[in-house]
C-alpha cells in the first residue's frame, strides 16, 4: 500500500486530503507540526513512505528548512531522497523556487484541489518508475520528450565521454561520476539523467522543466537555472578542473561540450 506523510497544521486541509487519499487506497499518517517529523522518520512505521507532502507555513517551523534537514540527515539513508511536495499559501515565485532549490519536487498552492496533489504525487513515482527502467543511453535525441521506456534499456549504465565515467544504478537511485557518488535531489538527479540521454544537445530551460514534471509551470523554467547551479557545485566537489555542464547563452545547456 502507498504510504504518504503529510506534515499540515489545518485540519480542514488534512481531512480533505485524507478522504481524496483514501480513495485512492493510499495510507496517510498526519502530523500538524514539523518537530515530529524527524522522529517520526527514525521510526518503523517510516520504512514504507512512498513520499511526503510538507505544509510550508507550519506553527512551530520553516518546511522549507525541514526539508533540508530531512535531505541532509544521515541517519534516514533510505528516506532522505523521498518525494517532496511542497502545499504552500505563497504566491511569490521566488518562494516557489527556493523550495524547489531547497530538494522539493513539486509544489501545490492554496487553495489546491487534492485530486491534483493526487495528480502530481503519480507524476512523480511514474517519472522514477521510468528512471528505474532506463540506465543511461548514447543514442542522441531531437527533442528531450522523445524518451519512453520503449527506447530505455532496464539494466543499470555506464557513459563515458570526455568527462570522465558515469555510472547508473536504478535500484537505488545511485548516479556516481569518476566512481564518486553524487548527492542529488531527485529533481536534480532527474535533470543530469536527462542531459545525460542526448550529450552535446543543447536543452531549453522548458524542456528541462518538461523532463522533471507533467505539470510544469513555465513561469518557473528558471528554476532550472538554480537546480543547474546545485549539480556544478555537486560536480565540483568531484573534480573542479572539468566544466562538465556548458551554458549557451539564450538557448539552455548542454552536457560535455565539443
Amino acid at each position: 500500500m502507498i504510504h504518504i506523510l503529510l506534515v499540515e497544521d489545518d485540519p480542514a486541509i488534512a481531512m480533505s486530503l485524507k478522504v481524496t487519499c483514501k480513495r485512492e487506497g493510499w495510507q496517510i499518517t498526519w502530523l500538524d507540526n514539523a518537530s515530529s517529523v524527524l522522529p517520526m522518520l527514525h521510526s518503523p512505521e517510516a520504512q514504507d513512505l512512498s513520499a511526503i507532502i510538507i505544509d510550508v507555513g507550519l506553527p512551530d517551523g520553516d518546511g522549507l528548512s525541514l526539508c533540508q534537514q530531512i535531505r541532509h540527515t544521515p541517519d534516514i539513508d533510505g528516506l532522505k531522497d523521498l518525494p517532496i511536495v511542497f502545499l504552500t499559501a505563497r504566491s511569490d515565485e521566488v518562494d516557489r523556487i527556493l523550495g524547489l532549490e531547497m530538494g522539493g519536487d513539486d509544489y501545490c498552492a492554496k487553495p489546491f484541489s487534492p485530486r491534483e496533489l493526487v495528480a502530481r504525487l503519480k507524476d512523480i513515482w511514474r517519472r522514477e518508475q521510468l528512471i528505474q527502467q532506463s540506465g543511461i543511453h548514447t543514442n542522441h535525441s531531437d527533442d528531450i520528450e522523445s524518451m519512453s521506456s520503449n527506447n530505455m534499456s532496464e539494466q543499470a549504465s555506464t557513459f563515458e565521454n570526455q568527462s570522465g565515467t558515469w555510472h547508473y544504478q536504478p535500484l537505488n537511485y545511485s548516479l556516481t561520476w569518476q566512481a564518486q557518488k553524487l548527492e542529488l535531489s531527485n529533481t536534480e538527479r532527474k535533470i543530469l539523467l536527462a542531459l545525460l540521454q542526448a550529450p552535446y544537445q543543447v536543452f531549453s530551460r522548458e524542456q528541462l522543466l518538461n523532463a522533471v514534471s507533467d505539470y510544469p509551470d513555465h513561469r518557473l523554467a528558471r528554476t532550472i537555472d538554480s537546480h543547474i547551479k546545485s549539480i556544478r557545485k555537486q560536480l565540483a566537489t568531484v573534480d573542479s578542473t572539468i566544466d562538465v555542464i556548458h551554458t549557451h547563452r539564450g538557448l539552455g545547456y548542454a552536457l560535455c561540450p565539443a
